[in-house]
Protein backbone atom coordinates (compact mmCIF):
# COMPACT_ATOMS: atom_id res chain seq x y z
CA UNK A 1 0.00 0.00 0.00
CA UNK A 2 1.47 3.11 -0.48
CA UNK A 3 0.73 6.80 1.00
CA UNK A 4 -2.70 8.19 1.03
CA UNK A 5 -3.93 10.20 -2.13
CA UNK A 6 -4.07 13.39 -0.55
CA UNK A 7 -0.18 13.18 0.23
CA UNK A 8 0.61 11.98 -3.14
CA UNK A 9 1.88 14.80 -5.95
CA UNK A 10 -0.20 14.68 -8.90
CA UNK A 11 1.32 13.24 -11.73
CA UNK A 12 -0.47 13.95 -15.35
CA UNK A 13 -0.48 11.56 -17.56
CA UNK A 14 -3.77 12.73 -19.08
CA UNK A 15 -3.11 16.28 -20.09
CA UNK A 16 -1.35 16.31 -23.65
CA UNK A 17 0.20 19.22 -23.19
CA UNK A 18 3.79 20.25 -24.17
CA UNK A 19 6.04 21.34 -21.36
CA UNK A 20 6.67 24.89 -20.59
CA UNK A 21 10.77 23.89 -20.16
CA UNK A 22 10.41 22.60 -23.69
CA UNK A 23 8.54 25.69 -25.30
CA UNK A 24 10.73 28.99 -26.36
CA UNK A 25 10.82 30.30 -22.84
CA UNK A 26 11.88 33.73 -23.45
CA UNK A 27 9.20 33.97 -26.10
CA UNK A 28 6.42 32.39 -23.74
CA UNK A 29 7.57 35.33 -20.99
CA UNK A 30 7.07 37.92 -23.58
CA UNK A 31 3.77 36.30 -26.00
CA UNK A 32 1.65 33.79 -23.68
CA UNK A 33 -0.57 33.86 -26.81
CA UNK A 34 1.50 31.46 -27.40
CA UNK A 35 0.34 28.67 -24.79
CA UNK A 36 -3.45 27.01 -25.68
CA UNK A 37 -6.44 29.46 -25.54
CA UNK A 38 -9.79 29.47 -23.23
CA UNK A 39 -12.19 27.32 -25.29
CA UNK A 40 -14.06 30.59 -25.61
CA UNK A 41 -11.18 32.80 -26.91
CA UNK A 42 -8.59 34.85 -25.75
CA UNK A 43 -10.12 37.21 -22.81
CA UNK A 44 -8.86 40.55 -23.72
CA UNK A 45 -10.27 40.48 -27.32
CA UNK A 46 -13.52 39.70 -26.07
CA UNK A 47 -13.29 42.43 -23.81
CA UNK A 48 -12.65 44.72 -26.70
CA UNK A 49 -15.04 43.27 -28.86
CA UNK A 50 -18.00 43.98 -26.42
CA UNK A 51 -17.12 47.35 -26.09
CA UNK A 52 -16.56 48.21 -29.60
CA UNK A 53 -19.73 46.21 -30.77
CA UNK A 54 -22.10 47.80 -27.80
CA UNK A 55 -20.94 51.30 -29.30
CA UNK A 56 -21.03 50.60 -32.92
CA UNK A 57 -24.80 48.61 -32.45
CA UNK A 58 -26.36 51.26 -29.93
CA UNK A 59 -28.53 50.46 -28.09
CA UNK A 60 -27.08 46.79 -28.08
CA UNK A 61 -25.54 46.31 -25.20
CA UNK A 62 -22.80 42.94 -25.62
CA UNK A 63 -21.37 40.95 -22.85
CA UNK A 64 -18.45 39.34 -23.15
CA UNK A 65 -20.49 35.51 -22.32
CA UNK A 66 -22.47 36.30 -25.53
CA UNK A 67 -18.95 36.57 -27.83
CA UNK A 68 -16.46 32.90 -28.35
CA UNK A 69 -13.70 33.81 -30.55
CA UNK A 70 -13.14 31.34 -33.45
CA UNK A 71 -10.88 30.82 -36.62
CA UNK A 72 -13.42 33.42 -38.52
CA UNK A 73 -16.61 33.81 -40.29
CA UNK A 74 -16.19 30.70 -42.34
CA UNK A 75 -14.93 28.33 -39.50
CA UNK A 76 -17.39 29.92 -37.35
CA UNK A 77 -20.63 28.48 -39.98
CA UNK A 78 -18.68 25.05 -39.71
CA UNK A 79 -18.48 25.34 -35.82
CA UNK A 80 -22.59 26.10 -35.48
CA UNK A 81 -23.41 23.79 -37.92
CA UNK A 82 -21.65 20.70 -36.24
CA UNK A 83 -22.95 21.67 -32.43
CA UNK A 84 -26.40 22.54 -33.29
CA UNK A 85 -27.94 20.84 -36.69
CA UNK A 86 -28.46 17.13 -37.52
CA UNK A 87 -28.72 15.91 -40.98
CA UNK A 88 -31.95 14.14 -40.83
CA UNK A 89 -33.99 16.17 -37.98
CA UNK A 90 -32.48 19.64 -39.07
CA UNK A 91 -35.48 20.08 -42.04
CA UNK A 92 -33.45 22.11 -44.41
CA UNK A 93 -31.02 24.89 -44.48
CA UNK A 94 -32.74 28.21 -46.28
CA UNK A 95 -30.45 30.14 -48.05
CA UNK A 96 -31.33 33.61 -49.14
CA UNK A 97 -30.82 33.72 -53.16
CA UNK A 98 -28.66 35.01 -54.71
CA UNK A 99 -26.11 33.52 -52.11
CA UNK A 100 -22.39 33.62 -50.97
CA UNK A 101 -21.49 30.69 -52.66
CA UNK A 102 -18.73 29.77 -50.35
CA UNK A 103 -21.10 28.80 -48.20
CA UNK A 104 -22.80 25.72 -50.06
CA UNK A 105 -19.83 23.47 -48.99
CA UNK A 106 -20.38 23.82 -45.70
CA UNK A 107 -23.65 23.03 -45.68
CA UNK A 108 -22.46 20.28 -47.89
CA UNK A 109 -20.01 19.20 -45.81
CA UNK A 110 -22.30 18.74 -42.74
CA UNK A 111 -24.85 15.97 -44.91
CA UNK A 112 -27.66 18.88 -46.38
CA UNK A 113 -26.68 18.30 -49.73
CA UNK A 114 -29.98 17.32 -50.13
CA UNK A 115 -31.75 19.55 -48.07
CA UNK A 116 -30.81 23.20 -49.48
CA UNK A 117 -33.40 25.97 -50.49
CA UNK A 118 -33.41 28.98 -51.87
CA UNK A 119 -35.26 31.64 -50.39
CA UNK A 120 -35.83 35.04 -52.82
CA UNK A 121 -35.20 38.58 -52.42
CA UNK A 122 -38.16 41.29 -52.29
CA UNK A 123 -37.48 45.08 -52.29
CA UNK A 124 -37.50 44.59 -48.19
CA UNK A 125 -35.15 41.64 -48.51
CA UNK A 126 -35.74 38.23 -47.54
CA UNK A 127 -39.11 37.17 -49.14
CA UNK A 128 -41.12 36.85 -46.07
CA UNK A 129 -44.01 35.36 -47.23
CA UNK A 130 -42.02 32.32 -49.23
CA UNK A 131 -40.37 31.28 -46.50
CA UNK A 132 -43.64 30.83 -44.36
CA UNK A 133 -45.13 29.17 -46.50
CA UNK A 134 -42.11 26.30 -47.22
CA UNK A 135 -41.30 26.52 -43.50
CA UNK A 136 -45.17 24.87 -43.46
CA UNK A 137 -44.60 22.45 -46.17
CA UNK A 138 -41.10 21.48 -44.30
CA UNK A 139 -42.98 20.85 -41.47
CA UNK A 140 -46.03 18.86 -42.74
CA UNK A 141 -43.49 16.61 -44.54
CA UNK A 142 -41.69 16.15 -41.31
CA UNK A 143 -44.64 14.76 -39.67
CA UNK A 144 -45.87 12.87 -42.39
CA UNK A 145 -42.13 11.09 -42.07
CA UNK A 146 -42.33 10.95 -38.60
CA UNK A 147 -39.30 13.23 -38.22
CA UNK A 148 -40.04 14.15 -34.56
CA UNK A 149 -36.12 13.94 -33.20
CA UNK A 150 -32.87 13.77 -34.07
CA UNK A 151 -31.08 10.51 -35.23
CA UNK A 152 -27.31 10.72 -35.01
CA UNK A 153 -26.49 13.48 -32.24
CA UNK A 154 -27.84 13.05 -28.44
CA UNK A 155 -29.30 16.12 -25.97
CA UNK A 156 -25.82 17.75 -24.47
CA UNK A 157 -26.13 20.48 -22.27
CA UNK A 158 -24.12 23.15 -24.57
CA UNK A 159 -26.67 22.35 -27.29
CA UNK A 160 -29.84 22.05 -29.05
CA UNK A 161 -30.42 20.72 -32.37
CA UNK A 162 -32.93 23.32 -34.69
CA UNK A 163 -35.38 21.96 -36.83
CA UNK A 164 -34.27 24.87 -39.36
CA UNK A 165 -31.36 27.01 -40.35
CA UNK A 166 -31.61 30.10 -42.59
CA UNK A 167 -28.50 31.84 -43.67
CA UNK A 168 -28.05 34.92 -45.10
CA UNK A 169 -26.69 38.60 -45.24
CA UNK A 170 -28.76 40.97 -44.05
CA UNK A 171 -26.93 44.29 -44.67
CA UNK A 172 -24.85 45.00 -47.92
CA UNK A 173 -25.45 41.54 -48.61
CA UNK A 174 -23.00 39.69 -50.87
CA UNK A 175 -23.79 39.53 -53.68
CA UNK A 176 -26.66 41.91 -54.34
CA UNK A 177 -25.45 44.86 -51.95
CA UNK A 178 -29.19 44.54 -50.25
CA UNK A 179 -29.91 45.91 -46.42
CA UNK A 180 -32.93 44.63 -45.39
CA UNK A 181 -35.39 46.33 -43.47
CA UNK A 182 -36.31 46.69 -39.64
CA UNK A 183 -39.54 45.35 -40.44
CA UNK A 184 -38.22 42.22 -42.11
CA UNK A 185 -36.11 41.57 -39.68
CA UNK A 186 -38.18 41.65 -37.05
CA UNK A 187 -40.33 39.38 -39.53
CA UNK A 188 -37.65 36.81 -39.60
CA UNK A 189 -37.02 36.82 -35.79
CA UNK A 190 -40.39 36.14 -35.13
CA UNK A 191 -41.05 33.76 -37.57
CA UNK A 192 -37.53 31.85 -36.71
CA UNK A 193 -39.09 31.35 -32.98
CA UNK A 194 -42.36 30.06 -34.25
CA UNK A 195 -40.71 27.26 -36.84
CA UNK A 196 -37.50 26.93 -34.04
CA UNK A 197 -35.31 28.13 -36.74
CA UNK A 198 -31.38 29.23 -36.03
CA UNK A 199 -30.89 32.67 -38.24
CA UNK A 200 -27.01 32.52 -38.70
CA UNK A 201 -25.96 36.00 -40.16
CA UNK A 202 -22.35 36.68 -42.00
CA UNK A 203 -22.62 40.84 -40.56
CA UNK A 204 -19.23 41.21 -42.08
CA UNK A 205 -19.80 43.96 -44.34
CA UNK A 206 -21.52 46.45 -41.21
CA UNK A 207 -18.50 48.78 -40.72
CA UNK A 208 -17.90 49.67 -44.24
CA UNK A 209 -20.26 51.69 -44.89
CA UNK A 210 -20.47 55.53 -46.40
CA UNK A 211 -22.61 57.51 -48.52
CA UNK A 212 -24.39 56.98 -51.92
CA UNK A 213 -24.06 60.92 -52.26
CA UNK A 214 -20.80 61.23 -54.86
CA UNK A 215 -20.99 64.79 -54.31
CA UNK A 216 -20.68 65.48 -50.69
CA UNK A 217 -17.55 64.55 -48.38
CA UNK A 218 -17.95 61.30 -46.67
CA UNK A 219 -18.93 61.48 -43.33
CA UNK A 220 -17.12 58.84 -40.27
CA UNK A 221 -20.17 56.69 -40.44
CA UNK A 222 -19.59 55.11 -36.70
CA UNK A 223 -22.90 53.68 -36.22
CA UNK A 224 -24.70 50.71 -37.57
CA UNK A 225 -27.40 51.45 -40.07
CA UNK A 226 -29.60 48.71 -38.83
CA UNK A 227 -29.42 46.43 -35.60
CA UNK A 228 -28.24 43.33 -36.08
CA UNK A 229 -31.06 40.03 -36.06
CA UNK A 230 -29.24 38.84 -33.06
CA UNK A 231 -29.86 42.56 -31.35
CA UNK A 232 -33.33 41.82 -32.36
CA UNK A 233 -33.23 38.60 -31.11
CA UNK A 234 -32.31 39.90 -27.64
CA UNK A 235 -34.60 42.69 -27.21
CA UNK A 236 -37.83 42.10 -29.25
CA UNK A 237 -41.02 40.67 -27.23
CA UNK A 238 -39.37 39.96 -24.42
CA UNK A 239 -36.02 39.37 -26.00
CA UNK A 240 -34.55 35.46 -26.70
CA UNK A 241 -34.46 35.31 -22.47
CA UNK A 242 -38.40 35.62 -22.17
CA UNK A 243 -40.54 33.08 -20.53
CA UNK A 244 -40.93 29.66 -22.10
CA UNK A 245 -37.46 30.07 -24.07
CA UNK A 246 -34.98 27.54 -24.09
CA UNK A 247 -31.92 30.19 -23.81
CA UNK A 248 -30.25 29.08 -26.87
CA UNK A 249 -32.05 31.89 -28.92
CA UNK A 250 -32.91 32.02 -32.60
CA UNK A 251 -30.33 34.41 -34.43
CA UNK A 252 -26.54 34.38 -34.05
CA UNK A 253 -24.04 37.27 -35.44
CA UNK A 254 -21.03 35.48 -37.76
CA UNK A 255 -18.02 38.12 -37.28
CA UNK A 256 -14.91 38.39 -38.88
CA UNK A 257 -11.87 40.96 -38.84
CA UNK A 258 -10.96 39.25 -42.52
CA UNK A 259 -13.08 42.40 -44.44
CA UNK A 260 -11.43 44.95 -41.52
CA UNK A 261 -7.72 44.05 -40.56
CA UNK A 262 -6.92 41.21 -42.94
CA UNK A 263 -8.34 37.35 -44.04
CA UNK A 264 -4.68 36.02 -43.51
CA UNK A 265 -5.20 36.20 -39.71
CA UNK A 266 -7.96 33.71 -40.01
CA UNK A 267 -9.92 35.18 -36.41
CA UNK A 268 -13.71 36.07 -36.15
CA UNK A 269 -16.47 35.63 -33.13
CA UNK A 270 -19.80 34.10 -32.81
CA UNK A 271 -22.09 36.37 -31.02
CA UNK A 272 -25.60 35.04 -29.80
CA UNK A 273 -26.59 34.30 -26.17
CA UNK A 274 -24.64 33.07 -23.62
CA UNK A 275 -25.94 29.35 -24.39
CA UNK A 276 -25.21 29.77 -27.75
CA UNK A 277 -21.31 31.52 -27.60
CA UNK A 278 -20.65 28.69 -25.10
CA UNK A 279 -21.97 26.35 -27.14
CA UNK A 280 -19.85 27.40 -30.10
CA UNK A 281 -16.63 27.12 -27.43
CA UNK A 282 -17.70 23.42 -27.05
CA UNK A 283 -17.18 21.87 -30.67
CA UNK A 284 -14.66 19.41 -30.69
CA UNK A 285 -11.61 21.20 -32.35
CA UNK A 286 -11.76 23.98 -29.42
CA UNK A 287 -12.25 21.76 -26.71
CA UNK A 288 -9.05 19.81 -28.11
CA UNK A 289 -6.77 22.64 -27.53
CA UNK A 290 -9.07 25.97 -26.87
CA UNK A 291 -10.13 28.73 -29.56
CA UNK A 292 -8.23 28.52 -32.50
CA UNK A 293 -6.07 31.55 -33.79
CA UNK A 294 -4.89 32.61 -30.63
CA UNK A 295 -1.96 33.98 -31.23
CA UNK A 296 -3.19 36.44 -33.70
CA UNK A 297 -6.51 36.66 -31.45
CA UNK A 298 -4.12 38.61 -28.46
CA UNK A 299 -2.34 40.62 -31.01
CA UNK A 300 -5.77 41.80 -32.50
CA UNK A 301 -6.89 42.46 -28.72
CA UNK A 302 -4.38 44.80 -28.38
CA UNK A 303 -4.75 46.79 -31.87
CA UNK A 304 -8.53 46.81 -30.80
CA UNK A 305 -7.40 48.33 -26.60
CA UNK A 306 -5.69 51.51 -28.33
CA UNK A 307 -8.15 52.15 -30.47
CA UNK A 308 -5.97 51.72 -33.55
CA UNK A 309 -8.16 49.69 -35.34
CA UNK A 310 -11.56 51.67 -35.09
CA UNK A 311 -9.62 54.37 -36.14
CA UNK A 312 -8.38 52.45 -38.90
CA UNK A 313 -12.61 51.63 -40.17
CA UNK A 314 -13.34 54.81 -40.20
CA UNK A 315 -10.33 56.93 -41.68
CA UNK A 316 -8.88 54.53 -44.26
CA UNK A 317 -11.35 52.03 -45.10
CA UNK A 318 -14.27 53.58 -45.23
CA UNK A 319 -13.33 56.15 -47.39
CA UNK A 320 -11.07 54.21 -49.60
CA UNK A 321 -13.99 51.90 -50.35
CA UNK A 322 -16.21 54.58 -51.13
CA UNK A 323 -13.87 56.11 -53.42
CA UNK A 324 -13.67 52.34 -55.19
CA UNK A 325 -17.49 51.63 -54.93
CA UNK A 326 -18.41 55.85 -56.25
CA UNK A 327 -15.63 54.86 -59.21
CA UNK A 328 -16.94 52.21 -60.23
CA UNK A 329 -20.84 53.06 -60.27
CA UNK A 330 -19.51 55.96 -62.02
CA UNK A 331 -18.32 53.63 -65.13
CA UNK A 332 -21.31 51.73 -64.54
CA UNK A 333 -23.95 54.33 -65.22
CA UNK A 334 -21.72 55.01 -68.14
CA UNK A 335 -20.87 51.97 -69.87
CA UNK A 336 -23.60 49.81 -68.92
CA UNK A 337 -26.63 50.88 -67.64
CA UNK A 338 -27.21 52.29 -71.36
CA UNK A 339 -26.84 48.92 -72.95
CA UNK A 340 -30.10 47.97 -70.56
CA UNK A 341 -28.26 46.15 -67.94
CA UNK A 342 -30.32 46.99 -64.28
CA UNK A 343 -29.07 47.85 -60.48
CA UNK A 344 -30.74 46.71 -57.30
CA UNK A 345 -31.82 49.27 -54.80
CA UNK A 346 -29.65 52.11 -56.55
CA UNK A 347 -31.86 54.93 -54.55
CA UNK A 348 -30.60 54.08 -50.82
CA UNK A 349 -28.59 56.71 -48.92
CA UNK A 350 -26.26 54.22 -47.47
CA UNK A 351 -24.49 51.60 -48.57
CA UNK A 352 -21.04 49.27 -48.26
CA UNK A 353 -19.71 45.99 -48.12
CA UNK A 354 -17.56 44.94 -51.50
CA UNK A 355 -20.41 44.43 -54.37
CA UNK A 356 -22.23 45.37 -57.40
CA UNK A 357 -24.89 43.14 -58.81
CA UNK A 358 -26.22 43.53 -62.28
CA UNK A 359 -28.84 41.82 -64.54
CA UNK A 360 -28.51 41.66 -67.92
CA UNK A 361 -30.76 42.14 -70.99
CA UNK A 362 -32.95 38.93 -70.92
CA UNK A 363 -31.12 38.18 -74.45
CA UNK A 364 -26.99 37.98 -72.80
CA UNK A 365 -26.39 34.97 -70.88
CA UNK A 366 -23.82 35.61 -68.22
CA UNK A 367 -22.01 32.36 -68.25
CA UNK A 368 -21.43 33.11 -71.93
CA UNK A 369 -20.45 37.01 -71.31
CA UNK A 370 -18.37 35.49 -68.29
CA UNK A 371 -16.02 32.65 -70.53
CA UNK A 372 -15.86 35.43 -73.18
CA UNK A 373 -14.53 38.06 -70.80
CA UNK A 374 -12.06 35.86 -69.27
CA UNK A 375 -10.56 34.50 -72.74
CA UNK A 376 -10.90 38.20 -75.04
CA UNK A 377 -10.32 40.62 -72.38
CA UNK A 378 -8.48 38.74 -69.64
CA UNK A 379 -11.54 39.91 -67.41
CA UNK A 380 -12.99 37.97 -64.32
CA UNK A 381 -16.97 38.74 -63.39
CA UNK A 382 -18.93 36.77 -61.46
CA UNK A 383 -21.69 35.03 -62.98
CA UNK A 384 -25.10 34.55 -62.05
CA UNK A 385 -24.73 31.12 -61.78
CA UNK A 386 -22.14 30.96 -59.27
CA UNK A 387 -24.94 32.17 -56.69
CA UNK A 388 -27.58 29.42 -57.23
CA UNK A 389 -28.25 27.40 -54.13
CA UNK A 390 -26.61 23.72 -55.41
CA UNK A 391 -29.74 21.27 -55.61
CA UNK A 392 -32.28 23.65 -55.03
CA UNK A 393 -35.28 23.21 -58.09
CA UNK A 394 -37.29 26.61 -57.33
CA UNK A 395 -37.10 29.44 -59.40
CA UNK A 396 -34.53 31.30 -57.95
CA UNK A 397 -31.60 31.13 -60.76
CA UNK A 398 -29.71 34.63 -61.80
CA UNK A 399 -28.18 33.06 -65.67
CA UNK A 400 -28.70 36.97 -67.26
CA UNK A 401 -27.01 38.49 -63.59
CA UNK A 402 -23.90 39.38 -63.11
CA UNK A 403 -21.16 40.47 -59.47
CA UNK A 404 -18.92 43.25 -59.79
CA UNK A 405 -16.27 43.48 -56.95
CA UNK A 406 -14.59 47.04 -56.48
CA UNK A 407 -12.40 46.06 -53.14
CA UNK A 408 -9.48 43.59 -54.76
CA UNK A 409 -7.92 45.61 -58.22
CA UNK A 410 -6.37 48.97 -57.35
CA UNK A 411 -8.59 51.91 -58.27
CA UNK A 412 -7.02 52.80 -61.21
CA UNK A 413 -8.21 49.52 -63.23
CA UNK A 414 -11.76 49.78 -62.09
CA UNK A 415 -12.96 52.17 -64.67
CA UNK A 416 -11.11 50.11 -67.62
CA UNK A 417 -12.25 46.63 -66.39
CA UNK A 418 -16.13 47.90 -66.73
CA UNK A 419 -14.91 49.72 -69.75
CA UNK A 420 -13.99 46.45 -71.52
CA UNK A 421 -17.11 44.82 -69.75
CA UNK A 422 -19.31 47.56 -72.29
CA UNK A 423 -17.20 47.08 -75.03
CA UNK A 424 -18.10 42.89 -74.86
CA UNK A 425 -21.68 43.64 -73.99
CA UNK A 426 -22.17 45.66 -77.09
CA UNK A 427 -20.31 42.88 -79.48
CA UNK A 428 -22.75 40.31 -78.34
CA UNK A 429 -25.50 42.35 -79.21
CA UNK A 430 -24.07 43.63 -82.61
CA UNK A 431 -23.58 40.63 -83.80
CA UNK A 432 -26.10 38.18 -82.53
CA UNK A 433 -23.75 35.48 -81.09
CA UNK A 434 -25.18 35.38 -77.31
CA UNK A 435 -27.81 32.84 -78.18
CA UNK A 436 -25.21 30.38 -80.24
CA UNK A 437 -22.13 30.69 -77.87
CA UNK A 438 -24.84 30.01 -74.82
CA UNK A 439 -25.98 26.66 -76.44
CA UNK A 440 -22.35 25.83 -76.47
CA UNK A 441 -21.20 27.35 -73.53
CA UNK A 442 -23.76 24.99 -72.17
CA UNK A 443 -22.11 22.07 -73.61
CA UNK A 444 -19.11 22.48 -73.04
CA UNK A 445 -19.50 23.16 -69.09
CA UNK A 446 -22.25 20.38 -68.61
CA UNK A 447 -21.52 18.95 -65.26
CA UNK A 448 -18.65 21.25 -64.37
CA UNK A 449 -18.29 23.64 -60.82
CA UNK A 450 -18.65 26.76 -62.13
CA UNK A 451 -16.38 27.65 -59.22
CA UNK A 452 -13.22 25.64 -61.20
CA UNK A 453 -13.19 28.16 -63.67
CA UNK A 454 -12.57 31.47 -61.84
CA UNK A 455 -10.53 29.72 -58.61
Amino acid sequence: MGAPKDEKPLINLLRGWPHPSLLPVELVKREPALLYAPDDGDLKLREELAKWLTDFYQPSNVAINRICITGGASQSLGCILQVFTEPVYTRNIWIVAPAYFLAFRMFQDNGFHDKMRAVPEDDEGIDIDFLRRELRKSEERAEREGNNEPVHKRARPWSKIYRHILYAVPTFSNPTSKTWTMRRREEVVRLAREFDALVITDDVYDMLQWSTDRTAKQAQLDKALMPRLVDIDSNLDGGALRDGADGFGNAVSNGSFSKIAGPGLRTGWVEGTEKMAWGCSQVGTSRSGGAPSQFTAAAVAEILATGELQSYVLDVLQPSYAARYHTMMTAVEEHLLPLGLTLVQSDREVIGGYFIWLTLPSHIDAAVLAETARTEENLLIGEGALFQVPGDTSDAVFAHSIRLCFAWEDVDKLLPGVERLGRLIQSLIKDGTAGKMRQQSEHDQEGKDPISRYW
